[in-house]
């Protein structure tokens, strides 16, 4: 019975949360957990986990810890339930319609623990939701499966294989919302790091982009029905602006609607693309260039950098200057291999 209406009280408080104004359309994130201080004027504190000894700013998204140089590309949700012994028990629920697409049960096996990965399809692009360091994983979720906005999928925990691990006091969920880079990621990860090993295969961190969800979530709540993923992605900051000598990269499909019409081309013919990069490395526009318009024969030429943006956000070091000049660095050359590969 008592089972009975702790559901019945989740449906309810999700009920509330949807009249007092949260948009109902199937393509709008809900938080995943029951925890909605982020909506409350300064209520950050209860909502984020901080790294032992910081402010609540270090589990946010973004170059957030080591002084701005680690970037941690999630959102910490602090818990609202324990039981007796301390432990948390809050319900970890999928953030929008989807399809489970992975699912890590080996906490010894990532730094993320028990981990979910949710496939969803927004505005014809494909976003992938992110859930870690959960105690359980719901009995019977398997890849393939499809689930619900609001779903119970796991409960909140704090498994790890990291050295220092995740104490019971700090216990919560760490929550990304992902793009994927490219499918091919296996083939790739062999080739470029011979030897090493890849647990996770194509659900490795390396393959999973992230942008901001608190940003996201947080625009939804001001535009309501009138929020488009597509054009929050497209107003992102730009870091760099590179060209790509390729034409045919799974990117292009995947997230057709990042993809700016260009009648040279389209005239011409596509030599290849314009890619302007945010900070994480997210590909927020692309525009096919024809030959006429390509200066230079590198297979990856770095354009123009937006030094304001990358001084920051350095965290993943995808540009660097050398002297007066600027260039792509390992890292991001790194990406541009992944990301045309």
């Amino acid at each position: 019975m008592s089972g009975f209406f702790d559901r019945w009280k989740r449906c309810l408080g999700m009920a509330f949360f949807l009249a007092a104004g949260w948009p109902g359309r199937a393509e709008m994130f809900l938080l995943p957990t029951a925890n909605r201080a982020l909506f409350e004027k300064g209520g950050e504190e209860r909502f984020f986990v901080g790294t032992v000894g910081k402010p609540w700013t270090t589990g946010t998204f973004g170059c957030v810890r080591s002084d701005g140089m680690q970037m941690h590309e999630g959102l910490d949700i602090r818990c609202l339930q324990r039981d007796k012994r301390g432990e948390p028990t809050d319900p970890v629920m999928a953030t929008a319609d989807g399809t489970v697409a992975y699912i890590n049960s080996r906490p010894s096996l990532s730094n993320y623990g028990n981990y979910i990965v949710l496939r969803h399809e927004i505005e014809g692009m494909e976003i992938y939701s992110l859930y870690a360091h959960l105690h359980g994983i719901r009995e019977g979720l398997k890849a393939g499966q499809q689930v619900k906005a609001g779903e119970e999928i796991a409960i909140m925990g704090h498994t790890a294989n990291t050295r220092e691990g995740i104490s019971r006091e700090r216990a919560h969920v760490h929550f990304e919302l992902d793009t994927f880079v490219n499918e091919r990621f296996s083939e790739w990860y062999k080739k470029t790091f011979p030897g090493e090993r890849n647990d996770h295969g194509i659900w490795n961190g390396q393959n999973l982009n992230g942008i901001d969800p608190r940003l996201i979530l947080l625009e939804q709540q001001r535009m309501g029905a009138s929020f488009s993923l597509v054009q929050f992605i497209r107003s992102e900051t730009e870091l760099c602006r590179v060209f790509v000598r390729s034409t045919n990269f799974p990117w292009l499909k995947r997230y057709g609607p990042l993809v700016r019409r260009n009648p040279v081309a389209e005239k011409e013919g596509v030599a290849g693309y314009e890619i302007a990069l945010d900070y994480n490395g997210v590909a927020i526009e692309l525009i096919p260039r024809a030959a006429s318009e390509i200066k230079g024969k590198g297979r990856f030429i770095l354009l123009s950098v937006n030094e304001a943006e990358e001084k920051k956000n350095p965290a993943r070091r995808l540009v660097a200057k050398r002297g007066s000049h600027w260039e792509l660095a390992p890292h991001g050359l790194s990406l541009l291999e992944l990301l045309t590969f």
